[in-house]
């Protein structure tokens, strides 16, 4: 029996893989194809070195206020003031308390409503408000405002701002004037701002006019704002407006302030929109909140406007002298030429007419030379026609 002789497998060669890692990444492959690329695209034209922004001017010279409200009031003597304001919507044919009344009214109607409709609706209740009874005249007093219906109030004033509740503070304060102050409208400021609806504000104008004294001043809306964009306060409301306006300014400006800025308010210094360019203090570099675009610009404006002024000026001037010297020449005449002129011509179609006096029948003698005596001409009365 043949047996097979088993040779033993031989042993597989274990392939072993080594990873060769090249020293140049993909990632740099990457790279440098990318930066062939963008070498490839052109560069974008430079770009011109932008120019520093000018600063802002800076005001620091110390404020000089008295000289700011100065030029204020010159200012003021030449804008719009307000001709509707509350403090000038009294009957001046009522009575002096009545007067009073109207003034208190319009003051509290005044808010958050325009002059115009404020001035509107205070003369239809000055002349429509019904009377309180039978006999008894029509229009604004307390006795009517104390009877009419608060509904019929309501609708005499409709046209004012937040005017529910403004006709329920004017009858509560109609009932306290009658009930606490006999009739007439408070004399103090405390008992003035004790009736509803009325503030400081309020209190010290109607002190100032229905009573005619001053204890202290009016800051609305204008006065605060404009007295701070002024740089004269740096207040957060109307109440230390005015306690900072009264540490400086003369008690006897208190009263004219108001009415100054006000009308500064609504004609230049506008809330929106200022005319920094027609105001005097921008254009003298007093205010810090002027637009200085709009202040040089007014400047300009200024200056072409005297010059404009100035030719017309030198152009009336030349004009006169020219007309000075042409009357002259017609007076005389041009070496011893006769003058025509629209009078002479009138004085040549009245020549055959009898003179009036004997001034109109006397010649000047020829002056010229000899040469000319063919031909020299001679005046006739109105120095118009000539003969020979």
């Amino acid at each position: 029996m043949r047996t097979s002789r088993l040779l033993p497998l031989e042993k597989r060669k274990r392939v072993v893989a080594t990873k060769i890692e090249s020293s140049i990444s993909t990632n740099s492959i990457k790279a440098e194809a990318a930066d062939q690329i963008l070498d490839d695209i052109p560069s974008p034209p430079a770009k011109a070195p932008r120019r520093a922004r000018k600063p802002a001017r800076k005001n620091d010279q110390p404020i000089d206020r008295r000289d700011d409200y100065r030029t204020a009031l010159r200012l003021g003597s030449h804008v719009q003031h307000d001709t509707m304001g509350c403090e000038r919507l009294a009957d001046r044919s009522a009575s002096p308390k009545d007067q009073r009344f109207h003034t208190l009214v319009a003051l509290m109607l005044s808010s958050q409503t325009k002059d115009t409709v404020n001035a509107v609706v205070m003369k239809r209740l000055q002349t429509e408000l019904p009377p309180y009874k039978q006999g008894a005249p029509v229009g604004l007093n307390l006795e009517n405002i104390l009877a009419v219906e608060p509904k019929l109030l309501n609708e005499f004033i409709w046209q004012v701002g937040f005017h529910n509740n403004k006709t329920k503070y004017i009858k509560q304060a109609a009932e306290i004037i009658r009930d606490k102050w006999n009739g007439d409208i408070p004399d103090t400021i405390e008992g003035l701002t004790s009736l509803p609806g009325v503030g400081p504000k309020m209190a010290y104008l109607c002190m100032s006019v229905a009573w005619g004294r001053t204890e202290g001043i009016g800051v609305d809306v204008h006065v605060h704002r404009i007295t701070n964009l002024w740089g004269w306060n740096k207040t957060k409301n109307p109440e230390e407006t005015r306690a900072a306006l009264q540490s400086w300014l003369p008690k006897d400006r208190w009263h004219e302030i108001n009415h100054l800025l006000v009308g500064l308010g609504q004609s230049v210094c506008l809330p929106v929109g200022r005319k920094c360019g027609e105001c005097d203090l921008g254009m003298e570099g007093l205010c810090k909140a002027a637009d200085r675009k709009k202040v040089l610009e007014g400047r300009k404006i200024k200056a072409e406007k005297m010059e404009l002024e100035a030719e017309a000026l030198d152009g009336a001037a030349v004009k006169v002298e020219v007309t000075q010297d042409v009357l002259v020449k017609k007076e005389e005449g041009i070496d011893g030429m006769t003058t025509v002129d629209p009078a002479g011509e009138a004085a040549a179609r009245l020549r055959n007419q009898p003179p009036h006096n004997k001034s109109q029948q006397m010649t000047r003698p020829y002056q010229g030379n000899d040469s000319t005596t063919s031909s020299r001409p001679t005046n006739d009365g109105a120095g118009g026609g000539r003969s020979e």
